[in-house]
């Protein structure tokens, strides 16, 4: 008769809890099980993407947190939300360059000349991800515009993704795009400063050439602020909310910032502070940087309190996260 190995079901998980004993390698861990222990308990997790996780393919293992349950809202650069469907659609046309740093300027000439544009090693072909991403979603921006529709930046990709319309064009695996998880999800997602963005932009485009005739057809940043206190004042009371944390910049920014908005400038009582939180960086701990500050000065501003389970992971979100997401699956 042969023995199972009982751990053989989670190759990942065991692996991690054997070799990350000590310093950063021991955060990921104690990170990980906070995390599941916090939604076995009952919490849910907010989660923030900045930096370049879509093009990083994130999606391969944030997808199925989605599906699973183990992320309930997110807080999302216009960037990371765009690039996540450019790569469903146009994923075989990417182009990798792995040896990026060596890169000659009239190299990157020749990539720009190729409408090849560079994410440290991956180019995001823009006739295949770029403008055919444009050309449906400037449909669905002129029929709001003209029937005075407003809708949020990422509810016009939730819409193309949920009719179908993209399907045709699929060239990976729509199980490994966080888009698609999160649209059929209906996913609280939370887009600030979406106009620093392709999409963005090509909006912008359109409002100036007057195609567009109602700059607000596309809700913005107050709004989604507005949309967030009002998710967090519903879901906060009835279970405790943690915040976990990909790079810095105003995807983790905005979000943390209802809770002391809702205590100091609403001035209401009793609202809980987030019940976790988790910081995947690599910014060197500095002054006056908010990517490089240690989870305590969060403290100071009413985001954290003083017995919140915080963790600073200083390393790569592109190693990391998928580790972290393998650990809390049971993978």
């Amino acid at each position: 008769m042969i023995a199972l190995d009982r751990n053989a079901s989670k190759p990942v998980s065991q692996f991690i809890k054997h070799h990350y004993r000590h310093f950063n390698a021991a955060v990921v861990v104690d990170a990980a099980e906070a995390y599941a222990n916090h939604l076995s308990s009952g919490g849910k997790m907010l989660l923030t993407l900045a930096g370049a996780m879509s093009t990083a393919e994130l999606g391969l293992s944030l997808a199925e947190m989605i599906r699973q349950g183990k992320v309930h809202a997110i807080c999302s650069t216009g960037a990371n939300v765009e690039e996540d469907v450019y790569n469903l659609v146009a994923h075989d046309h990417y182009k990798r360059v792995p040896h990026y740093r060596y890169l000659t300027p009239q190299q990157e000439v020749e990539l720009l000349e190729n409408h090849l544009n560079r994410v440290t090693d991956t180019c995001i072909p823009e006739e295949e991800a770029m403008r055919r991403i444009e050309r449906i979603v400037v449909e669905e921006w002129y029929r709001a515009d003209q029937s005075g529709q407003r809708m949020f930046p990422h509810e016009f990709l939730y819409k193309v993704l949920c009719t179908g319309k993209l399907q045709p064009y699929y060239q990976i695996d729509p199980q490994n795009s966080w888009m698609v998880a999160a649209a059929k999800r209906n996913l609280p997602l939370f887009v600030p400063g979406w106009e620093d963005s392709t999409l963005g932009n090509m909006y912008a485009a359109q409002v100036i050439s007057g195609r567009v005739k109602n700059t607000t057809t596309v809700r913005g940043g107050v709004e989604y602020m507005v949309e967030l206190a009002n998710w967090y004042v519903q879901t906060a009371p009835a279970t405790p909310i943690g915040f976990f944390q990909i790079g810095g910049g105003i995807a983790g920014d905005f979000p943390i910032c209802v809770v002391p908005m809702l205590h100091q400038d609403l001035r209401r009582e009793n609202v809980p502070r987030w019940g976790y939180f988790c910081q995947i960086s690599d910014s060197t701990t500095s002054y006056g940087s908010y990517s490089g500050a240690v989870p305590n000065e969060k403290i100071t501003w009413g985001k954290l309190g003083a017995d919140t389970p915080r963790f600073i992971i200083e390393s790569d979100a592109t190693i990391v996260a998928p580790l972290v997401f393998a650990y809390v699956l049971g993978w």
